[in-house]
């Protein structure tokens, strides 16, 4: 039986929320030294708690994923997405290796500068999408802005943990 390009549409999409989940996954496994760390720091007082990071990482996994699969599609329909593609895995490398920088080694410091270069090519990512798909550019916002608030989160624990 020959697939219909919805069923290989769909197909597609399956297989990249389970790839950029199973980044954010492993990244957060990684991550992890055991399950207090982030407990474990003096935090600053807009600090959320720490079961909220899962919930809203999960949500932001999911909704990035539907934008590079409509960037995807795109290319198939013959568009070149050559710089969005390159943008979004530079992006999604640096967000694999921010949990691994700061939990694992502890170099805050370093995770900090690392966190801006990605909200870098988030931005760059959302400005490439906009060119192609603006729904794509749009579910890219709020991921730049919690990025963001994490930027300011980990320079505050940064700053109180030296």
């Amino acid at each position: 039986m020959i697939k219909s390009s919805k069923e290989k549409n769909i197909g597609l999409l399956l297989v990249i929320i389970i790839f950029i989940q199973g980044v954010g996954f492993l990244s957060g496994r990684l991550g992890m030294s055991n399950q207090n760390t982030y407990n474990d720091f003096v935090k600053p007082s807009f600090s959320p708690p720490g079961w909220i990071f899962p919930i809203v990482w999960g949500i932001l996994y999911f909704l990035i994923a539907l934008a590079f699969y409509r960037i995807i599609i795109k290319g198939k329909q013959g568009e070149n997405i050559n710089k969005s593609v390159i943008y979004f895995i530079i992006q999604l490398t640096l967000n694999f290796l921010w949990a691994i920088i700061f939990f694992r080694f502890k170099l805050y410091g370093f995770a900090f500068l690392e966190l801006l270069i990605l909200l870098v090519f988030i931005l760059l990512s959302i400005f490439e999408f906009y060119k192609l798909d603006k729904i794509a550019a749009y579910l890219m916002i709020p991921y730049a802005i919690w990025v963001s608030f994490a930027g300011i989160l980990n320079c505050a624990i940064w700053i109180l943990n030296r």
